[in-house]
């Protein structure tokens, strides 16, 4: 495994080139950088092909150090190791351990699209490598770090709440989306406040201020909204036709 297997989604590459880095190196690394909002991540493409071994998925520090992760994993499973979730794995990261999770599929086509596309399907398995904070604790431990919380997306999990941000958030909406309305646009302002209207521009005597959580309630739709960024909205027609990302 080398640099070689690393790559960006922002360069488009075939499926030739993958394929020959695949037999290379055993798998190709999908680099994805960190912005405003969302942290960096990066998975693998192959193992599941050369191998019979899930897909290695990880999230929240800088893609060379996501890549060197993963690209140790793979050198694992090249040399016959399998990776399990609910084991502690070291010479990973030194002085830590990390544990792996089983990938709910429900998450393929939020955060592993090339692969998605590559296989030509999303019936592959994958795990997700989860890392601890300087005390040795998982996102699920009491204790974890919360300034840390929201770096890793725990994968296996809150399939009905995809946002990076808790359930209880204050989040505004209006009397009408509470009555029944559709919720049509949505605004994730600069600041990080979330909106969610019927109309484009509600009158501020009808706003509500609600648990996110109950927005999810009301439209589980809004879940493909998890990666609008700050300073962006979202619009549809209707209820069933797709959202269009929009500057503000």
């Amino acid at each position: 495994m080398n640099q070689d297997s690393k790559d960006c989604n922002h360069t488009p590459i075939s499926s030739k080139e993958i394929q020959r880095k695949i037999d290379k190196y055993g798998c190709f690394i999908v680099l994805i950088e960190a912005d405003d909002y969302l942290p960096a991540f990066a998975y693998t493409i192959g193992l599941y092909q050369k191998f019979n071994h899930p897909e290695l998925i990880a999230f929240g520090l800088s893609t060379d150090q996501l890549g060197d992760l993963l690209n140790i994993g793979c050198a694992k499973i090249t040399n016959g190791s399998s990776l399990t979730p609910g084991i502690l794995y070291d010479n990973f990261i030194q002085n830590y351990k990390v544990q792996f999770l089983e990938v709910h599929k429900t998450y393929y086509s939020d955060y592993m699209g090339v692969t998605n596309l590559f296989y030509d399907t999303e019936n592959y398995p994958s795990l997700q490598l989860v890392w601890p904070d300087k005390q040795s604790r998982f996102p699920w431990e009491i204790g974890f770090n919360p300034d840390w919380k929201f770096k890793q997306p725990l994968l296996d999990r809150n399939i009905d709440f995809k946002f990076y941000e808790e359930r209880n958030l204050g989040v505004f909406t209006t009397k009408q989306v509470l009555e029944g309305k559709p919720i049509l646009y949505v605004y994730h302002n600069e600041d990080g406040d979330w909106q969610f209207h019927s109309e484009e521009d509600p009158d501020l005597d009808d706003a509500k201020l609600v648990a996110f959580e109950q927005i999810t309630l009301i439209d589980p739709s809004v879940n493909q909204l998890y990666h609008l960024t700050y300073n962006r909205s979202a619009t549809r027609n209707s209820p069933n036709d797709p959202w269009i990302w929009e500057e503000d």
